[in-house]
């Protein structure tokens, strides 16, 4: 990930420790390889894929591009 991206992450992760469901993180819910978890926007193409382990902890499992993410 480059510096941009990195910076843009941490704002986002901060955004989504105040508000998972914050409407410019786009939450989703994700189907197929992926069913289970959801996802969050960090830019226009990058994205997180993280899941809920429950008693409030979640674990961010890939970060990337939708191409690199989902094919």
């Amino acid at each position: 990930m480059r510096k941009g991206e990195k910076l843009k992450f941490k704002e986002r992760r901060n955004v989504f420790l105040r508000d998972p469901f914050s409407l410019e993180l786009r939450n989703h819910v994700l189907r197929g390889q992926y069913d289970g978890c959801r996802s969050i926007d960090i830019t226009g193409d990058l994205r997180v894929i993280y899941r809920e382990e429950g008693g409030g902890i979640v674990s961010f499992l890939a970060i990337g591009t939708h191409s690199e993410l989902y094919g």
